[in-house]
């Protein structure tokens, strides 16, 4: 698996979004994609018992996600969840609750979103693995957004 996601700057714009619109919670939602590719986002009710400090993804909208998937719709390729109170980074306890499935994880908090992959004995808290930023470009071509570079290994929200 590469070290690298591509998720446009609309979806990176969205995610951030939904964590600015609920600061309080921890927002979370679905990617939906192929391997290194988010093609799609999926904001998601957060079902923890206390989702000011944790989230779990309602289990209806996953198991959703994978029957579509089934059917021909983009697959899960991971989630995404926001940090009310803390860093755009996997904690210790992301690191407690993730299974080393090569998932992706996107973390937001105050504007800032990272990209993270769940490896075995992964770079931090012996879970995860960084990923850089791209953006697939414009065209189903694959060219580049103007301005420069498209790849950055964080995003903050403009």
């Amino acid at each position: 698996m590469g070290r690298m996601l591509e998720i446009s700057i609309a979806l990176r714009n969205e995610i951030v979004a939904a964590a600015t619109a609920a600061p309080d919670v921890e927002v979370c939602g679905l990617l939906l994609g192929t391997p290194g590719r988010v093609e799609r986002v999926v904001t998601c009710r957060n079902v923890a018992a206390d989702p000011r400090r944790r989230f779990e993804i309602d289990p209806a909208a996953l198991i959703a996600a994978h029957r579509a998937a089934r059917g021909g719709a983009p697959a899960v390729i991971g989630h995404y969840h926001s940090h009310p109170t803390g860093i755009a980074a996997p904690s210790p306890r992301d690191a407690a609750d993730a299974a080393p499935d090569g998932g992706v994880w996107i973390i937001v908090a105050r504007g800032e979103l990272t990209a993270w992959r769940a490896v075995r004995e992964g770079a931090i808290h012996g879970r995860f693995d960084a990923l850089a930023l791209a953006d697939p470009g414009c065209a189903p071509s694959g060219e580049r957004p103007q301005g420069g570079s498209a790849v950055s290994p964080r995003y903050r929200f403009p």
